[in-house]
């Protein structure tokens, strides 16, 4: 076997490495298993590697100089640039829906090859993305480690801290262009706005009926 070689895959997603060792730190994402905690916050991770690159974040070494966000490595701090230049260069070829990056695109095309390449190695169900098998995988393992620096109640997705902590701001910071209708957090505006839209990007693969929101 030639050096190099990636003779170690994951059973979960088929992926392959060359050691055990990156097999066994990459087969934590599937398991929701955070061994490395950030000394900062309450953040962990599956990997020294991640926790290494979130630090990023706390030192300001990434940082967007039009709006002060942090980030934890060069790529996604160009990415978010694209916020504020408004470039979009990746179209959709089926709904020419436009996206700032390659990665956004895949995933976003997914929607309409109803392609769910990351499936559970407990219960069986498949997702789009391999962020939310993470996240799903949490329903098994119990893990909940975003918690609310107010009340203390914990979260095992740290988007589900942000829509809580609406709950003692009372912060809508993302308002319709449309009809002014202002929501506490991004999704519920994306999904608000295919009533002026009309956009249904989710078929029935069984009788072909569309809706907007993915039930």
């Amino acid at each position: 076997m030639n050096d190099g070689e990636k003779q170690y895959r994951c059973t979960v997603c088929d992926k392959r490495f060359t050691t055990t060792q990156n097999l066994t730190i990459h087969s934590r994402r599937h398991t929701g298993e955070h061994l490395y905690s950030c000394n900062q916050c309450e953040k962990s991770f599956s990997s020294p590697s991640n926790l290494y690159q979130h630090k990023n974040i706390h030192t300001g070494k990434y940082k967007c100089t039009e709006c002060g966000k942090c980030f934890q490595n060069s790529r996604d701090l160009a990415v978010h640039r694209q916020i504020h230049s408004g470039q979009k260069p990746f179209e959709c070829t089926v709904c020419s829906k436009r996206f700032k990056t390659l990665g956004n695109l895949v995933r976003h095309s997914r929607i309409h090859s109803g392609e769910k390449p990351y499936k559970c190695h407990m219960c069986g169900k498949a997702f789009s993305e391999s962020g939310h098998l993470n996240s799903h995988m949490r329903v098994h393992t119990g893990d909940k480690p975003y918690k609310c620096h107010v009340c203390d109640k914990a979260f095992s997705v740290s988007g589900h801290l942000n829509s809580h902590m609406t709950v003692h701001t009372g912060d809508k910071p993302y308002k319709c262009h449309v009809c002014d209708k202002a929501f506490s957090h991004s999704g519920h505006l994306n999904s608000h706005m295919r009533v002026h839209t009309g956009d249904k990007p989710y078929k029935c693969h069984v009788c072909g009926k569309a809706f907007s929101l993915e039930t």
